[in-house]
């Protein structure tokens, strides 16, 4: 029986019942001093309380799709995923494939030339006031005599809410893997922009332009590119990428802004904005606004923008599916689509990290056009 199926739940909700009512029945008679009594009732509670743990861990994965099956939950899912890109009238469907090429890493630190360096720094935002820490992974060649005066494609990556800067490169190790593409050829060499969409701690501003509040997609749209461009060796138009909450700003931002973000990937995306309590109302009755953060009916206009999208999902595991599938439907020219579709995969590092070398390599091939 898979991890999310329904059977499974119910017998850890069973068991959990089972050994609740067993605990309740046996306790007095194991309410002696005997090492047999005490022994007794220590594994009566721990085992009440790992089946209660394992039926609400399992009701909320089912909810919220962190873990697709028992080998994604171990960590033991490493098939890689594969850009298809979207056919189009008249026209087939391309794929992509990606190697691994070993384990080295990036750290920060010495030996640029070699391995490149990662540099922390603060973002402030000139024309919004908001200011944001990130983090900027330069490849090898950057510190190389020979690329002194050369540009290099840039590209922001983004976690999802709430997120921190530091899992891109020790969790998700897009460094790394940029490293590694680049050494085998599979990319070229590219600048990584590292950072949260959360720029007004602790809301999440889903990457809108909130009246009366945090300008945050400006920030990404106009303030951000601005500021690294004055730091470092950039070329004009950029690509982004991010999970989840990241995903769904790379999305929109790729999409209302093309001539700033050549190309953007959305790994586990969404499509629309949601309200809750970490966003608070983020259009405060601005239909206009509302429709505009709609990633499906900003396709639905026409022309769309000439811009490329990427976005990943999983036929098990993923609870974006469905829409993924609808918003690749509604793609028409000049923008183009493509995708990563897996077998199996839950929301969460492990299915990222099958999906992130495709996804920098795509990434590369775009903004080489």
């Amino acid at each position: 029986m898979g991890l999310t199926s329904h059977k499974v739940l119910a017998l850890a909700v069973l068991c959990a019942v089972v050994l609740f009512l067993g605990t309740v029945l046996l306790w007095p008679r194991l309410a002696h001093r005997s090492w047999r009594a005490v022994t007794g009732r220590v594994a009566l509670l721990l085992g009440t309380q790992l089946a209660v743990f394992c039926a609400v861990g399992l009701a909320v994965n089912q909810s919220f799709g962190f873990y697709a099956s028992w080998a994604d939950l171990l960590g033991r899912e490493q098939s890689q995923g594969v850009v298809t890109d979207a056919a189009v009238a008249g026209g087939g469907a391309r794929r992509v494939h990606w190697v691994s090429s070993g384990g080295l890493t990036a750290p920060p630190g010495s030996r640029p030339g070699s391995l490149g360096r990662i540099e922390r720094i603060d973002v402030a935002g000139r024309g919004t006031g908001i200011g944001s820490p990130a983090y900027v992974y330069l490849p090898p060649e950057y510190f190389q005599e020979r690329y002194a005066h050369r540009h290099f494609p840039a590209a922001v990556v983004l976690t999802g809410y709430p997120g921190t800067a530091e899992a891109l490169y020790r969790g998700l190790r897009y460094p790394q893997t940029a490293y590694r593409l680049a050494a085998a050829h599979r990319m070229r060499p590219m600048i990584l922009v590292m950072m949260r969409p959360t720029v007004a701690p602790p809301r999440d501003t889903e990457c809108v332009d909130v009246p009366g509040g945090p300008r945050a997609e400006t920030f990404f749209a106009r303030d951000l590119p601005a500021e690294v461009a004055a730091r470092y060796r950039t070329e004009r138009r950029w690509g982004i990428v991010g999970d989840s909450t990241g995903g769904y700003c790379a999305l929109k931002l790729a999409l209302h802004h093309p001539g700033v973000y050549r190309a953007g990937a959305g790994l586990s995306a969404y499509y629309r904005a949601p309200l809750d309590p970490t966003t608070g109302d983020l259009f405060h009755g601005d239909r206009a606004l509302r429709d505009r953060a709609d990633l499906m009916r900003v396709l639905d206009r026409a022309p769309g923008p000439d811009t490329s999208l990427l976005v990943t999902t999983s036929r098990q595991g993923e609870h974006n599916y469905p829409d993924t599938m609808a918003f690749l439907r509604k793609v028409k020219p000049p923008t183009r689509a493509s995708s990563i579709v897996l077998d199996s995969g839950g929301h969460n590092f492990n299915t990222w990290r099958r999906e992130i070398p495709a996804t920098l390599e795509w990434l590369s091939a775009r903004l080489s056009e």
